[in-house]
């Protein structure tokens, strides 16, 4: 079952995905998109099979300052060094600290301690339709019937996951 619920799972993400391609997604940001998930795919498997003795926070502040030198990396190479400190720069990158970094990581760190990587990873495949629900209330999207689609196999998806975790076939 959980197969099934996987195949669901991304079933769905690949509607919702098509869908806004369709609607205008550059290719571009569809392939980092992509390499993104798959990037956090990897990590998140090796990070349940290293499976440290640091804490919650220490793996955090590692993932945190990899990042952080990756991404200066990059804004050395092809960025301009200029920082426009507007209420909302402040507002989204005091959001970026404390709610992605801090919140969402710390309860990705618990998930893999404490439950099945496939289990905590299938959670990835509601990223695009919650994403299309936020878009809706934050930037006035539309929301398309394969939106909605793609919304009810995922989720239908990830209860598979999670439901059916010790009964294989």
């Amino acid at each position: 079952m959980q197969w099934i619920g996987t195949l669901l799972g991304f079933t769905g993400a690949v509607i919702i995905i098509f869908s806004d391609l369709k609607e205008g997604l550059s290719l571009i940001a569809f392939f980092a998109g992509l390499i993104g998930l798959i990037s956090s795919s990897i990590g998140m498997i090796w990070q349940k099979k290293i499976s440290s003795d640091l804490s919650l926070s220490g793996n955090n502040f590692i993932q945190a300052l990899s990042a952080s030198i990756f991404h200066l990396i990059l804004a050395l190479l092809f960025e301009n060094y200029f920082m426009n400190f507007t209420d909302e720069f402040i507002f989204a990158m005091s959001w970026q600290i404390i709610a992605i970094s801090l919140g969402a990581f710390l309860i990705l760190m618990w998930l893999l301690k404490n439950k099945q990587a496939n289990q905590t990873s299938s959670l990835y495949f509601l990223i695009p339709p919650f994403s299309a629900i936020m878009a809706y209330f934050v930037l006035n999207e539309q929301i398309s019937y394969l939106d909605i689609t793609g919304l009810l196999i995922t989720s239908i998806g990830v209860f598979f996951v999670i439901q059916f975790k010790h009964k294989t076939f």
